[in-house]
C-alpha cells in the first residue's frame, strides 16, 4: 500500500514538472486533442505542434492518399517554414525512429529552374533603333496609321536617348509622354504592344476604368507600377526603363453637373500627375493596393514612358463646334454639315477640345505628344487580313497546313468580310469574330476526309448561298 502511494506521488510530481516546463500549460495532441496524460509522451513537430504516437502512426498510413482531413489536420497548416507542404515533412520524418531526431532534420534544397529563354541584352544608347527603323518594324505588324507610327517612333527614340544618355549637360530634357486618340479597334493597344516587343522592354497595360482615388474601392494609382514591376520580374532597375500604357483614359474625364465626389474622374487625373512627371513612389509588390500585409518597394518614374490612349467618344462634336465658330450666314459662312463626313476630323484636335471633354489642364500638360489614329477603311481592313506578319489569314492558313490542306480566300470573299466588319463599327476586332463564324463548319468537316487537298472560301459560301470550292489530292 505504501508503495502504491509512493508511486502515485512520484507520478504527480512528474506531471507537475511537465506543467512547469511548459509554463503551466498542459500539452495535448494537435490531431485528437487528447492530453499528454492520456496519450503518453508527445512528439514535437517543427512549427510548435505536438502529436501523439497513435496519430503519428495513423498519419503514416494515410500519407500516400494525401487526405489529411481524415486525421483532423486542417489542409492549410504549414509545418515549419522550411517545408513547402505537409507531405514533404512526412516524407522526411518517415525514417526517423527517435522523436528527438525530428528537430534535427535538414530542409530539402529546391532545384533552380533552368532558363529556357534567352535574356534580352540591356538597352543602351548604341542599340536603340533610330525612328525610321522603328517605323519600318512597326509597318510589318501594323497596317496604315503612318502619321501615328512616325510620331510614336520619334517620341520613343527621343525618350530613350534622354534616359540612356550618360551626360545630360546643363539642359534638362523633358519626358515625351504621349496621348493617342482614335476610335475603338484602330490599333492603339496593338501599336504599343508591338513597340515594347521590338524594343524588348517591360510593358504594363492598365485600364483607367478601374482606377480610383486612394482610400476607395478599386485599384490605387500605384497599381499601374505594380504591373510594370511584375512584367520586369521584380527587377526595379529594369522596370524603371519600361513603358506603361494606360488605356481607356477618356473614362477618367471630369464629370459634369454632379454633386458627389468624383473619385474615379478628376481625382484620378490628379493622382496620375506625379507619376507622369516623375517621382519616387512606394509600390506594392504582388498586389494592386497598399496594406499592412503587402511589402513595398520604391520606384522612380522619371525614366518610365507613359502612353495614354482612348477613343474619346463625342469629341468629334466638340471639335466640329469649335471649327464652325464663324457665322453661318452670308457669303463667308460655313455650312453646319461641312465636317459631317470628314474621316480626318479627329486630326484637328487641340488641348482646348480635350479640356472641354473633361481632361484637366495639368494632366494634358504632362502629355506633350498628342496624335490621332484614323478609323479603318475597307481597304485597310483587307490589308489587315492579309499583310501583317501574324495576319489572321496567315494564322488560319497555318492551322490547315498542319493537316496538309491548302486554304485560300477569294478576293470578293475578303471584300465581304471587310464590309461586314465596317458595319459592326468595332474596327479590326470584328474581323476575327466574322471569320470564326463561317469557318466553324469548315474546320469541323475538313479533318474527316484525308483526301481533301485544297479549300477556297468564296463570297457565296459566306453569304450562305453556296459552298466552298474543294479540290481533292492528286487532281489539277
Amino acid at each position: 500500500m505504501a508503495d502504491k502511494i509512493k508511486d502515485s506521488e512520484q507520478n504527480s510530481e512528474e506531471k507537475k514538472d511537465k506543467k512547469d516546463n511548459n509554463d503551466g500549460k498542459l500539452r495535448y495532441c494537435f490531431s485528437c486533442r487528447r492530453t499528454e496524460d492520456q496519450t503518453g509522451p508527445l512528439i514535437e513537430i517543427p512549427g510548435g505542434f505536438s502529436i501523439c504516437r497513435d496519430c503519428m502512426q495513423k498519419t503514416m498510413d494515410l500519407m500516400k492518399d494525401n487526405d489529411f482531413t481524415k486525421i483532423g489536420f486542417p489542409p492549410n497548416v504549414v509545418f515549419g517554414s522550411q517545408y513547402s507542404s505537409f507531405t514533404d515533412f512526412m516524407n522526411e520524418i518517415s525514417g526517423v525512429s527517435e522523436p528527438e531526431e525530428i528537430g534535427k532534420l535538414k530542409p530539402k534544397k529546391k532545384k533552380k529552374k533552368e532558363k529556357t529563354e534567352e535574356e534580352a541584352p540591356p538597352l543602351t544608347i548604341k542599340n536603340v533603333p533610330p525612328p525610321h527603323k522603328i517605323k519600318a518594324q512597326l509597318d510589318e505588324y501594323v497596317i496604315g496609321q503612318d502619321h501615328a507610327k512616325k510620331v510614336i517612333s520619334v517620341a520613343v527614340y527621343n525618350h530613350y536617348k534622354r534616359v540612356l544618355s550618360e551626360e545630360q549637360g546643363d539642359i534638362e530634357i523633358q519626358k515625351s509622354n504621349m496621348l493617342m486618340i482614335g476610335p475603338t479597334g484602330c490599333g492603339k493597344t496593338y501599336l504599343v504592344k508591338t513597340l515594347a516587343k521590338l524594343l524588348r522592354v517591360p510593358l504594363a497595360i492598365a485600364d483607367a476604368t478601374s482606377l480610383t482615388e486612394a482610400g476607395y474601392i478599386g485599384d490605387d494609382i500605384e497599381s499601374v507600377l505594380s504591373k510594370l514591376l511584375a512584367a520586369a520580374d521584380g527587377d526595379v532597375e529594369k522596370a524603371e526603363h519600361g513603358i506603361v500604357f494606360i488605356d481607356e483614359i477618356d473614362k477618367i474625364a471630369k464629370k459634369k453637373n454632379t454633386n458627389s465626389r468624383d473619385v474615379s474622374g478628376e481625382a484620378v487625373q490628379q493622382g496620375l500627375l506625379k507619376l507622369l512627371e516623375g517621382a519616387t513612389v512606394e509600390v506594392p509588390v504582388g498586389a494592386m493596393s497598399k496594406n499592412a500585409m503587402v511589402p513595398l518597394t520604391t520606384m522612380d518614374t522619371s525614366n518610365i514612358l507613359f502612353i495614354c490612349g482612348g477613343a474619346f467618344p463625342d469629341l468629334e462634336e466638340i471639335i466640329k463646334s469649335r471649327l464652325l465658330h464663324n457665322s453661318t450666314m452670308g457669303f463667308q459662312g460655313e455650312l453646319k454639315d461641312r465636317y459631317d463626313n470628314d474621316p480626318h476630323l479627329m486630326s484637328h484636335v487641340e488641348n482646348e477640345d480635350l479640356r472641354e471633354f473633361g481632361m484637366i489642364p495639368e494632366f494634358l500638360g504632362r502629355l506633350p505628344v498628342v496624335f490621332t489614329l484614323d478609323g479603318l477603311s475597307k481597304e485597310a481592313l483587307i490589308s489587315i487580313l492579309k499583310e501583317p506578319k501574324n495576319a489572321i489569314l496567315k494564322q488560319y492558313h497555318r492551322l490547315f497546313e498542319i493537316d496538309s490542306v491548302n486554304l485560300k480566300f477569294s478576293d470578293d470573299a475578303l471584300e465581304l468580310i471587310a464590309e461586314r466588319a465596317l458595319k459592326k463599327n468595332t474596327g479590326a476586332r470584328a474581323l476575327r469574330a466574322i471569320i470564326e463564324d463561317f469557318m466553324l463548319d469548315i474546320m469541323y468537316e475538313i479533318p474527316k476526309d484525308p483526301n481533301i487537298g485544297e479549300v477556297t472560301i468564296t463570297r457565296a459560301y459566306i453569304e450562305g448561298t453556296g459552298g466552298p470550292e474543294i479540290r481533292m489530292r492528286g487532281t489539277e
